[in-house]
């Protein structure tokens, strides 16, 4: 990777693990002691996570590590919602390909086998499970052929709780989880069923209500700082939704 990648990426993993704190002003002459590179990829980095939503532009120049509210957590994953909703109706309305529509039938048969007649997944499972959801959230949007609703779900998921990943390692330390991953799977399958069906709303209004399943799980562990500390960034967060 060059300078620039290695550097946005270890700055990321510094704000999200909590190294760099929330209101914590970045000042370029202690990154580049503490990251051991020149002022350019870090002012490239400053600026990428800036865009990313992870950082705030101070009006006199520098940057602020953001804090967020229940409120930004609740926003984001709505907002991911919606525009997922857009793409799934979109696909519908205008149809797909044999092909890809197969592709996205095999991803969802390939997380009912890794579900299938389980009431614990191992961490193996877990890891495959983030690897598949991942894939087909993607083929959703890339079932649209939307380039807006694709931009902008990128800017988004970018926001570390907003992504269709944020809560599974979370919801998979639930007591009874696997009935949480099996709710996910029918959403999942009616989305596609949906799509194939060219039923646009009902499309649509799955992809919404699949998205909102990480706003019950948050409500469900807010009390439980444990299963909290497996979301991604939550330390930014300055109060935990109730």
């Amino acid at each position: 990777m060059s300078q620039t990648v290695k550097t946005l990426v270890r700055l990321r993993e510094l704000i999200l693990n909590g190294e760099l704190a929330p209101g914590e002003r970045l000042r370029e002459v202690a990154l580049v002691d503490c990251l051991k590179v020149s002022r350019t990829p870090i002012r490239a980095a400053l600026a990428r996570l800036a865009e990313e939503g992870l950082l705030e532009k101070m009006p006199g120049g520098g940057y602020l590590v953001r804090e967020f509210t229940e409120h930004d957590i609740r926003d984001s994953i709505e907002m991911r919602g919606m525009l997922e909703g857009m793409a799934a109706r979109l696909a519908a309305e205008r149809g797909v390909s044999t092909l890809a529509l197969s592709k996205i039938k095999d991803c969802v048969a390939q997380i009912d086998d890794l579900l299938f007649d389980k009431a614990n997944l191992t961490t193996e499972d877990i890891a495959r499970y983030l690897d598949l959801n991942d894939l087909f959230h993607h083929q959703i949007v890339t079932l649209s052929e939307s380039f807006v609703v694709e931009r902008m779900l990128e800017r988004i998921v970018t926001l570390p709780f907003a992504s269709p990943n944020a809560f599974v390692i979370a919801q998979s330390k639930i007591d009874q989880s696997w009935q949480i991953f099996r709710v996910a799977q029918e959403h999942h399958t009616g989305i596609i069923e949906a799509i194939e069906n060219r039923q646009g709303l009902r499309a649509e209004y799955l992809a919404r209500e699949h998205a909102l399943l990480s706003l019950k799980t948050l409500r469900t562990v807010s009390n439980h700082k444990f299963i909290l500390d497996h979301v991604p960034g939550f330390n930014l967060v300055s109060n935990v939704v109730t």
